[in-house]
């Protein structure tokens, strides 16, 4: 019997590693047998492509790099952790719940492509290739932490690189009008695919982390019950 898998999605510094902590520590303590898996990989080998497009070695900007190029950077870590990593507690039904999935790829890649029927022959090519070439589980909840990129720019001042630990940004992080463009991007997906959208803002200010998990626990809840 296969288990669940929950993702955590959202541009950057929205908080997805903060609530797929507190998420997964909450369904531990309800004695869920749970699992939690970040992408991506930077303990693996598999994501030296990546840390090489987010280092800049493929170009020093996002775009310089095409979407269909840095997706399977992405996709191939993916593959690599699930064979390795989780199929096994995943197919015997455990819960996964991941920081980032495929619809990173869906929310950052796609924001480079500019014309509505591109956008989604590109989309469709993500689908087939990371949930039936490569034959990795789609998700069975996926939560969108809706932080305007205004708001995560704040929050992302002091932030350390997560695969070198200083401060220097990765080329997404570097590029204030990618983020917006992904945010932009992410919104509308979010609303095509049904995702559940979660906002981080209420009145001008940012609601707090409880209140914010409140709400993907109940997102979840319908999902695992």
């Amino acid at each position: 019997m296969k288990g669940k898998l929950i993702i955590i999605e959202g541009v950057d510094s929205s908080g997805k590693a903060t609530h797929a902590e507190k998420l997964y520590q909450r369904l531990l303590l309800e004695n869920y047998n749970v699992r939690k898996i970040q992408f991506p990989n930077y303990a693996s080998n598999s994501s030296a492509l990546v840390k090489m497009y987010l280092n800049g070695e493929f170009g020093k900007k996002p775009e310089e790099v095409n979407a269909y190029a840095a997706s399977t950077f992405f996709a191939v870590d993916r593959y690599a952790s699930y064979k390795t990593c989780w199929q096994e507690f995943y197919e015997d039904g455990g819960i996964i719940i991941s920081d980032r999935y495929t619809m990173s790829n869906m929310i950052h890649q796609a924001s480079k492509i500019q014309s509505a029927e591109a956008k989604k022959e590109f989309l469709g090519w993500l689908w087939d290739l990371e949930f039936v070439k490569l034959g990795i589980p789609v998700p069975d909840c996926v939560i969108f932490l809706d932080m305007p990129p205004e708001y995560g720019q704040d929050l992302m001042k002091d932030r350390k690189n997560k695969f070198t630990g200083k401060s220097e940004k990765d080329i997404h992080e570097k590029s204030e009008g990618y983020l917006i463009n992904s945010y932009k991007n992410a919104c509308s997906i979010a609303e095509a695919y049904q995702w559940n959208r979660i906002f981080c803002v209420r009145d001008g200010a940012i609601r707090t982390i409880e209140d914010i998990n409140d709400d993907i626990y109940f997102a979840v809840e319908k999902s695992i019950m």
